[in-house]
């Protein structure tokens, strides 16, 4: 009896019970997506987002039972008229009054009184009226419309004067409404965008359509596991957008490799047999392919953060469900649909055309070669069993492999180098498009009052924050930090209702994130706060606010990387070591990996970081790089290029192991893999090139650094460098041990189509 791997027992028993693997498929994405929507999401608090100190000091205001509700303030400036002067003070006494008869506000202090003096800017061009929106702060953006309304017409009624808005609620509001909707845009154009590539890939809709179909319900079924699994690990902001930017990349990938391969198998004349064939080479290839990709998701899962947490378990799920239906659906449908999966507009039309004449004893001549002949988009897109395009390229490559190592590294190495001086951050308002209005206020806010919007949160906690001890030691505090001339004023404390927790807001130098903020909070940490609170017996104290959260975060992922880094590379050596039963090809694909990240981050450095094409891209350089990218980007970049090497070594080996030699098998697995690998690539750039069009920094970095690494994955490396490589290696590629010649066999085995053994080495 024959001995077949997983993926050809899948595809064979797929096809075999189509209708049971589709129904189950369609049963399980409707039931994942009921399962989801029941048990609702549950989202990470403030304290499971931060890290390291700041963490502390959330998760201590979280059991303090603070009732604070969402702080706004009305900015009120001219650049002509001080504070002293009565049409300026008129000014701020109408803004005060307005707020006063809104329903929505409440604790209104104007800083014409002696409680909010400390609300006037250095040079008394500037003042602020802070108020409070009524009800919980996290709903406060619904409620914060009619108050914006009446800010705006404020405004217009005070010529000569600014007078904006911000606060918590505003913020989020503006956000939810320009933000959400690029993403909402993103989310609208991936699917038909994926689709139109993959219809001149193919040249048909029905062949077209199903990786599409496939890839989009297992994003579906991902979101609503993902929402069933956030009641044990709590969901990110960011996790359904990897798990459609992941979902849509891979499902398509994998559904690519498989269909590819069943339609060349059907071209080489297997009849029949194309689809176990296809099964038992592509559908391996998609199981080691997805195994890889879930190692460098599950790297993430190692962070140190519970942000990485939620975006690893969500990207893990859509790449083993994508992997799954790729393995069983996917067979059962190209099983069920057979030679129809070639249909497309053209060819089904004059095939309608042509029963009609039929019915009327007539089949023109003319008709019957447009039935025979390929359809426009086939036509266009060449659908050959090898590109030759990349057969043009190969040939130079292979007979000039040393030149073309050289030249291949050369250029990643120069594509790579700004990444030596990478500084990341996170990020802020300022960060944020300045077309969006509140965005300008935030900087105006900032320019006038240093870090009064994102002042340093000091929370400390005592038995009784009123005592008098406790008291001298605040005070302290506010006198020590205004001497070290890093912090300002407003310094405002906030007491809960049980007395047994304070926060102060303390304003710090620079504008939040940058090297000054991160002298200050330092100074604060380590010197103001020491001298003060911690000469108390039994208090505690921790610091949080923008500043602390970046600074601890970026502390947090320089621990954290090497882990990640070994972690993933690690397993993927052992993976691909089992897969090919070779230490040469686990080593090489890691080495060709990094090489791809490595030019995808000083890619990210060069454009982002140094500011190069910020009109092109529309941004603005914050002179850093998001905090979480790198890392982020290295165990994505490492799977998805998995998927390409996987796919492409997987054919060559499977040449080599029927007896041709190795220059022969890389150059004929290559030209016929190219084609799948372009068309893969170009669903990827695509998709990833829509993120890069949306105005937030953080996603638009995500989006050009994965279009950038994808596209070099794609040419330079697997076009130029893998065959190169394999050339010089010669039958040094499939060199294994004696020692390890145990491994199991994880490719296709003696009952798979068209397999003997390699030559051995000599």
């Amino acid at each position: 009896m024959e001995r077949q791997n997983l993926a050809a027992r899948a595809g064979r028993w797929s096809a075999a019970h189509w209708k049971t693997a589709t129904f189950a498929w369609i049963a399980f994405v409707i039931a994942a997506v009921a399962i989801g929507r029941a048990a609702g999401i549950v989202m990470l608090s403030d304290a499971e987002q931060s890290t390291g100190q700041a963490a502390r000091a959330q998760a201590m205001l979280a059991g303090a039972g603070f009732s604070q509700p969402a702080a706004e303030n009305v900015l009120v400036r001219s650049t002509t008229r001080t504070v002293a002067d009565p049409a300026f003070r008129a000014t701020v006494e109408r803004v005060a009054a307005r707020l006063h008869t809104l329903p929505e506000v409440q604790q209104v202090r104007s800083p014409l009184t002696p409680a909010g003096a400390t609300a006037i800017s250095p040079d008394r061009h500037a003042a602020l009226v802070a108020f409070s929106i009524r009800g919980k702060a996290e709903t406060s953006d619904t409620r914060v419309q009619p108050v914006l309304d009446a800010v705006a017409s404020l405004q217009r009624q005070s010529p000569g004067f600014t007078v904006a808005e911000f606060g918590f609620a505003s913020a989020n509001h503006e956000l939810n409404n320009t933000i959400g909707k690029d993403f909402q845009k993103a989310e609208r154009l991936t699917v038909p965008i994926t689709f139109l590539i993959l219809l001149f890939a193919f040249g048909s809709f029905v062949a077209a359509g199903v990786p599409v179909l496939l890839a989009f319900t297992a994003v579906l079924a991902s979101i609503g596991l993902a929402e069933a699994v956030s009641h044990l690990a709590h969901a990110s902001d960011a996790t359904n957008s990897v798990i459609l930017l992941m979902g849509m990349a891979v499902g398509v990938d994998y559904s690519l490799f498989y269909l590819k391969r069943e339609r060349e198998e059907r071209r080489a004349g297997h009849g029949e047999d194309a689809l176990p064939r296809a099964a038992a080479t592509s559908g391996q290839a998609v199981l080691v392919s997805g195994g890889t990709v879930l190692i460098a998701m599950a790297g993430m899962l190692l962070s140190g953060t519970k942000i990485f947490t939620s975006i690893g378990i969500g990207a893990m799920l859509v790449v083993f469900a994508a992997m799954v239906g790729s393995l069983t659906v996917l067979p059962a449908l190209l099983g069920k649909l057979g030679d129809r999966v070639e249909r497309g507009i053209v060819a089904v039309t004059a095939a309608g055309i042509l029963r009609a004449f039929r019915l009327a004893g007539r089949q023109p001549a003319w008709l019957v070669r447009l039935r025979e002949r390929p359809t426009f988009l086939q036509r266009l897109k060449g659908d050959r069993p090898e590109s030759r395009v990349w057969a043009s390229i190969l040939g130079p490559v292979l007979r000039f492999p040393v030149v073309s190592v050289v030249l291949s590294v050369a250029l990643l190495v120069v594509l790579a180098l700004p990444a030596r001086g990478i500084h990341t951050k996170l990020l802020s308002f300022t960060d944020l498009p300045r077309s969006i209005p509140i965005v300008k206020t935030y900087i105006a806010i900032q320019k006038e009052f240093p870090g009064a919007q994102s002042p340093a949160q000091v929370v400390v906690e005592a038995p009784n924050v009123t005592a008098p001890r406790v008291r001298r030691a605040i005070g302290a505090l506010e006198r020590e930090a205004l001497a070290s001339g890093r912090m300002f004023q407003p310094i405002e404390q906030f007491v809960n209702p049980a007395h047994t927790v304070v926060r102060v807001a303390i304003p710090l130098a620079g504008n939040g994130d940058d090297a000054t903020s991160v002298d200050a909070l330092q100074t604060l940490r380590d010197q103001v706060l020491p001298a003060t609170i911690g000469t108390v017996p039994g208090a505690t104290y921790a610091v949080t606010g923008e500043t602390a959260g970046t600074h601890d975060f970026n502390q947090t992922m320089k621990s954290r990387f090497p882990l990640v880094f070994a972690f993933v590379l690690g397993l993927a050596f052992l993976l691909l070591l089992v897969t090919f039963r070779s230490i040469v090809i686990p080593l090489t694909a890691i080495v060709l990996n990094l090489l791809s990240v490595g030019a995808a981050y000083g890619v990210l450095v060069w454009v982002f970081q140094d500011g190069h094409l910020q009109g092109l891209l529309g941004f603005h350089s914050n002179g850093a790089v998001v905090t979480w990218l790198p890392l982020f980007l290295f165990t994505v970049l490492f799977g998805l290029s998995m998927d390409y090497h996987v796919f492409i070594v997987s054919r060559i080996k499977e040449l080599a192991d029927r007896g041709e030699p190795t220059e022969a098998a890389v150059a004929h697995g290559i030209r016929r893999t190219a084609s799948t690998v372009t068309s893969a690539a170009a669903v990827m750039v695509a998709v990833f090139a829509v993120f890069a069009s949306l105005r937030t920094l953080d996603i638009k970095q995500l989006g050009v650094g994965l279009a950038v690494a994808v596209l070099l994955d794609a040419t330079v490396i697997r076009g130029v460098l893998l065959p190169a490589t394999m050339k010089l290696l010669g039958r040094w590629n499939w060199y294994l041990p004696r020692s390890l010649d145990w491994l199991p066999h994880l490719t296709p085995e003696p009952g798979a189509p068209d397999s003997r053994p390699a030559p051995a080495l000599d």
